[in-house]
């Protein structure tokens, strides 16, 4: 079986402040380097815009992002492996992913969406503060597609560091005062590669 056959790398997230979309990138660069080919797809924005105006650092990443592409669910079909990110929403994922999760009907009911790796990653602003119930109910929806759920794990030193087995997530703190770090960017790192690794042997296969 080769292990060189070449796969579609969809990384798909949502992100207020900036965390999931620094997560995000990360991962979409990993892939890549993997040799994988990727689109980098952010979810639409469902807030009023009074909301985002209220916050400068919600409004500043939404003016600069501007230029990243809106998922649509042909992303979907196009990609052999889906990493989805969000930030915690009360221990769950944000309505504008699961608005995003609720167009795939149709892909799905044509068995378009089986088959496929999925994995997720996350962020928060408190310590533990939801993630992993965040990441659990992202793979809720792909056992539900008949997917393949690749998680991380602890296979790599890099992931004890990072202490989450579900997914990447990364811990803000209030007010955002805790930055996209190495410590998470390295498991970011692991888990692109570990989905890379299985999507390209799935597909081989």
């Amino acid at each position: 079986m080769s292990t060189d056959a070449a796969v579609n790398v969809a990384v798909i997230y949502y992100s207020a402040t900036g965390n999931v979309a620094e997560i995000a990138r990360e991962i979409a660069e990993t892939a890549e380097k993997a040799g994988a080919e990727v689109r980098l797809r952010r979810c639409a924005e469902l807030a009023q815009q009074s909301a985002i105006d209220a916050n400068p650092r919600w409004a500043r990443h939404l003016a600069d992002t501007a230029d990243v592409p809106v998922a649509t669910p042909d992303d979907m079909l196009w990609a052999d492996a889906v990493l989805f990110g969000s930030p915690t929403r009360f221990g769950n994922i944000s309505a504008q992913l699961k608005q995003f999760l609720d167009q795939l009907g149709p892909a799905w009911s044509q068995g378009l969406l089986k088959d496929k790796v999925y994995s997720g990653f996350t962020s928060t602003a408190s310590e533990h503060g939801g993630q992993e119930s965040t990441l659990l109910a992202l793979t809720t929806s792909f056992h539900h597609f008949g997917g393949i759920v690749v998680a991380p794990g602890y296979t790599h030193p890099d992931k004890f560091a990072d202490g989450n087995p579900y997914g990447t997530a990364h811990w803000s703190g209030g007010g955002n005062t805790r930055p996209v770090d190495d410590t998470t960017r390295a498991a970011a790192r692991v888990q692109a590669d570990r989905v890379v690794k299985f999507a390209r042997a799935v597909k081989a296969a």
